[in-house]
């Protein structure tokens, strides 16, 4: 892209702040600015946020784990064969930052040991060793990172071999990137030949994953199903062969783990039909009168959360590929340069980020099948150094289920 390409195309959007500075850069700095433009979706500044104001809610059943523990074999044997056929991948949404948590590397590198060095994506590879033992075979694992931590991820593994996976089977690639605006919508500039950008959120897996070439060859290996799950739960079981087969034999094209919550009120996304379709309603948008329904056995309605532990069906997920997710317009404190080209730092949220969320993928298909699992043998986030859903309460639970620390 060159300079007349570039403005012609921020002209369109409303953008042409983005050359303010193009006369002061160095001709490398100035290529590196057109080449950013060139590649950034401006469109997305142009979607809508989700609207469920007219929406109607039904209760959505899931398969409890009591049933699951009566058809345990069944599911397992089909789930670890088609294991064995090549038809599952896993995808590791990685692409955060441990900023929260007090450190500045990716989020997957935190220890979490207390006597020995234990790190998160050691756990998730070690829990995706133990099904390949099983299985007889290694299953590939795409791991999005994203542009501030991929260098570091790619590195950290390499350092820890790869925690003895095989390698060739472990795959990154680079979630893509939103432009940041002030509240007018206007981008702000990071440098003044840098846009300010950040990860379009965890709903951007499957787009990005495209974007970074690997889906042919995903097709040509015969993978017909993804295992989507989030990097802060070091408990979650990772290809699942009892919850592959589980959903195998509903026949359905989705399935997503489920908690039953805490109280009413938890902070989890739960999981329903919205319109009559699959969805997942998050705990803010909870009426009185959902918190407080029960079913015909006197239980809760409403009363399975998700724990960002996905089953998708890759020819279902071709039928939705051109279609848009709602987006999650975010208030986020901005670094950006002032018009003199000043850096500001501001205390306050300044502007918006732009997100979309894999939870917003679910009500894209046409059914899903809800699986219970057992909170303190499969939930343990770890979004805070203390506190509720902390390091502190994960090691709790790692302790509990007889992992040495």
């Amino acid at each position: 892209m060159n300079y007349s390409e570039a403005k012609e195309k921020l002209e369109k959007y409303g953008q042409q702040q983005l050359l303010r500075f193009y006369d002061e850069l160095s001709e490398e700095e100035a290529q590196a600015l057109l080449a950013e433009i060139n590649k950034i979706d401006f469109s997305v500044l142009e979607g809508k946020e989700k609207d469920i104001s007219t929406s109607v809610f039904t209760p959505l059943k899931a398969l409890t784990a009591e049933e699951i523990e009566k058809r345990k074999d069944s599911f397992f044997e089909k789930g670890i064969e088609a294991i064995r056929q090549g038809k599952l991948a896993c995808v590791l949404l990685a692409g955060g930052q441990g900023t929260r948590l007090g450190f500045d590397g990716p989020k997957g590198t935190l220890n979490v040991g207390v006597t020995k060095e234990l790190y998160l994506f050691e756990m998730l590879i070690n829990n995706a060793k133990e099904v390949a033992a099983k299985a007889g075979c290694a299953f590939p694992i795409y791991i999005m990172t994203s542009e501030k931590n991929n260098a570091a991820t790619v590195r950290f593994f390499n350092e820890h071999n790869f925690f003895g996976y095989d390698k060739n089977m472990i795959h990154f690639f680079i979630q893509e990137m939103s432009p940041a605006t002030d509240y007018d919508h206007k981008v702000y500039l990071e440098g003044k030949g840098h846009v300010s950008l950040s990860p379009n959120g965890n709903g951007g897996w499957y787009r990005s994953l495209r974007l970074n070439g690997l889906y042919d060859d995903i097709k040509a290996q015969g993978i017909e199903w993804f295992n989507v799950f989030g990097v802060d739960n070091g408990l979650q079981k990772v290809a699942d062969p009892y919850f592959l087969g589980a959903v195998l034999e509903s026949g359905d094209d989705l399935g997503a783990k489920v908690i039953k919550k805490a109280f009413p009120t938890e902070g989890l996304g739960v999981i329903c039909y919205r319109d009559g379709k699959p969805s997942i309603v998050e705990y803010y948008d909870l009426t009185d009168e959902m918190l407080e329904a029960k079913d015909e056995n006197g239980e809760l309605a409403y009363n399975f959360g998700v724990i960002l532990n996905y089953l998708f069906n890759i020819e279902a997920l071709e039928k939705i590929a051109g279609e848009n997710l709602p987006l999650h317009i975010v208030k986020k404190k901005i670094p950006h340069l002032d018009e003199a080209g000043n850096l500001i730092k501001p205390e306050e949220p300044n502007g918006y980020k732009y997100e979309t969320l894999v939870l917003d993928m679910i009500e894209m298909m046409d059914n899903c099948l809800v699986y219970e699992v057992i909170r303190e043998k499969e939930f343990a986030p770890i979004k805070n150094l203390h506190g509720v859903d902390s390091l502190d309460s994960a090691r709790e639970l790692y302790a509990k289920n007889n992992i040495e620390l």
